[in-house]
């Protein structure tokens, strides 16, 4: 399946949104506008946009610690999201969930899990009732997660229960600092699917075009009854597993050959090569979108922080 020029230029301008946000996040950590820590998600835009863009309105998604792409491309807006990181009461959460734990139901988010894996049970758990309704589910998780007991146990619940879920492994290589062949017997993660008997393969998920066209061969099947299927992302994150990561553990030359397919770069690229889309174009979705996350970093540096004593029902105090 090959996607026209509208659905690509659209894409690419999602994908923009993500890494500018990214950006933005790392910026803020280190003015310590962040607590704790994050997990970013540049390199591995096209994942999330490429599947969130076969999804219809009312579809929901479940996603990982490094969730903030998933929320974006599902239409979390980025003025909440930011507001969320920094704790503020604009937050999707109010401020109270932080990075790991944003939840974003008017947008089918049903949350990003700190627990590695946790979006696997939760997708599977929500496609019960997204059978009933017409629905489908995504679940987002590494390549860690494919060793956990459930993993296993929820692909056989899926399959047995014929459920409207899309298991989306994003295999960016390494489990927190660990490379993936070290930990992961037999390497190959959408063969374990396959032994459920649900469509399974894997894709470039540095190319936008061809996870487009993965999921929406996916998602058309559960919704019109299938069942479940998997799809593995094949995908690198450009930084460490999370702000107290350098990455340096990672070989030699390994991330300068991942930078070289960097998916914005590569999908700019067919745009101007094989879309006829002039450098113009491209410029003003670069500027149009910088400018937008520009302004929900201001609207978020500017939102107070939650008020204990508005909202005591929904603070926790030991």
């Amino acid at each position: 399946m090959t996607a026209d020029t509208a659905t690509l230029l659209d894409g690419y301008g999602r994908m923009l949104l993500l890494r500018y946000f990214e950006e933005a996040m790392q910026r803020l950590f280190l003015r310590g506008e962040i607590h704790g820590t994050v997990h970013l998600y540049t390199g591995q835009e096209a994942v999330s946009v490429g599947v969130c863009a076969a999804l219809e309105q009312g579809d929901q998604v479940a996603a990982t610690y490094r969730g903030h792409g998933a929320a974006l491309a599902k239409g979390t807006e980025p003025e909440a999201l930011a507001a969320e990181l920094m704790g503020r009461d604009t937050g999707a959460c109010g401020g109270r969930a932080g990075s790991m734990n944003v939840i974003d139901l008017d947008h089918g988010l049903l949350g990003c899990f700190g627990i590695v894996g946790g979006s696997i049970a939760t997708a599977t758990g929500a496609a019960l009732t997204a059978q009933r309704e017409g629905r489908v589910v995504v679940a987002f998780f590494g390549d860690g997660a494919a060793n956990q007991a459930y993993f296993h146990e929820c692909l056989n619940f899926a399959q047995v229960m014929h459920l409207p879920v899309v298991f989306v492994c994003e295999n960016n290589g390494y489990g927190e600092f660990t490379p993936m062949a070290q930990v992961t017997a037999g390497g190959d993660i959408a063969a374990r699917a396959a032994t459920y008997g649900m469509p399974s393969g894997k894709v470039d998920g540095n190319d936008l075009e061809a996870v487009i066209g993965a999921a929406t061969q996916a998602v058309n099947g559960a919704r019109a009854g299938d069942g479940p299927s998997f799809i593995e992302a094949l995908t690198y994150r450009h930084l460490g597993h999370s702000k107290s990561d350098p990455g340096a553990y990672r070989p030699e030359g390994e991330l300068d050959s991942w930078l070289q397919r960097d998916p914005i770069v590569l999908l700019r690229g067919r745009l101007s090569a094989q879309h006829g889309v002039e450098d113009e174009q491209l410029d003003a979705v670069e500027r149009e979108t910088q400018e937008r996350i520009n302004h929900a970093i201001e609207a978020a540096l500017e939102a107070p922080y939650p008020d204990p004593d508005a909202r005591p029902a929904t603070e926790y105090a030991p």
